[in-house]
């Protein structure tokens, strides 16, 4: 195998996961973000996996169901911050069975899986703690001989040798990627008060809002919202406020856990996820609200075309 010179370009859950990837193939790497972990957009997803706004979802399962397996495989070997964790998507009226399916083991139907809904499709699900697993993932990268440094690039003609573009929403200026949109998403933190199921509902996903409960080691992550467009990274209490109400009234045993903050992310969204190679340049970006769950999938797709 020829050993190539690779410049990663987005230090989040995608750059530094095809980092990873490229490293232990036995290739040079060098990673530089304009934002470095903790201060990456991949910080504030609640991280449960689940194929959301992302597309197309041929090749978005192909990249769920290995980034699945990788995940289940680091939870198993003491990754930091990676936990096989159950859980169950909810529905108001019956549906088919979820698309995504084909890239979980094992999906089981709910019939009433809580008062109202009529009913649900639970699986295990790796549910990534993103302050925890990045700087695991950060010393991945290092430990394998990488670099990770901050730096503001202003065209991928700065570098020579092969480039991989992962800068999320930065696509939109760093290659005039117009079909890029930002999809705002604000969340609320609760302490843990024991609870161990993940649940998501997003009836109500046409209004521009999502439920869902991710429970971590330290936290419960709740949510959320689907602004799109929306570019405010200043936390809305009216729309906290709606939050944490759904969210307890879809979990009640949220009702006395203390809130103990708020976060806002912009997710990277773009009608379908680029990733492809021309030339010397590998893109991979518009992964939408999917960066972790594609992420070990997508970096195995860029190790192939490096």
């Amino acid at each position: 195998m020829r050993v190539a010179e690779v410049t990663i370009v987005g230090a989040g859950v995608v750059g530094l996961s095809c980092a990873v990837r490229l490293l232990e193939a036995g290739h040079d790497v060098r990673v530089y973000g304009r934002e470095l972990p903790p201060h990456v957009t991949s910080a504030v997803a609640a991280a449960v996996w689940y194929p959301y706004l992302a597309e197309p979802r041929d090749r978005v399962t192909g990249w769920s169901a290995a980034a699945l397996t990788e995940f289940t495989r680091l939870a198993g070997s003491g990754a930091d911050g990676v936990a096989m964790t159950p859980g169950t998507e909810i529905f108001r009226e019956p549906v088919d069975e979820p698309w995504w399916t084909s890239a979980v083991p094992e999906v089981r139907r709910v019939d009433e899986p809580r008062p109202g809904y009529a009913e649900g499709w639970s699986f295990v699900s790796p549910v990534i703690e993103m302050p925890v697993y990045l700087p695991w993932l950060l010393g991945r990268v290092r430990e394998l001989g990488g670099t990770v440094e901050q730096r503001d690039v202003r065209s991928l003609t700065e570098f020579g040798g092969t480039v991989v573009n992962a800068p999320g929403l930065g696509a939109r200026e760093l290659v005039g990627d117009a079909a890029m949109e930002p999809v705002r998403g604000q969340v609320v933190y609760l302490e843990q008060v024991g609870l161990d199921r993940w649940w998501i509902d997003d009836s109500a996903i046409e209004l521009g809002v999502t439920t869902y409960v991710v429970p971590r080691s330290r936290d419960i992550v709740v949510g959320g919202t689907e602004d799109h467009g929306a570019e405010d990274l200043a936390v809305d209490p009216a729309t906290a406020d709606a939050i944490l109400e759904r969210a307890r009234a879809l979990v009640p045993e949220l009702a006395g856990a203390r809130v103990l903050g708020h976060n806002v992310g912009l997710r990277p969204a773009r009608p379908t996820v680029r990733l492809e190679r021309e030339g010397d340049v590998i893109h991979c970006y518009g992964h939408g609200g999917a960066g972790v769950t594609l992420s070990w999938g997508c970096a195995d797709e860029v190790a192939a075309l490096v």
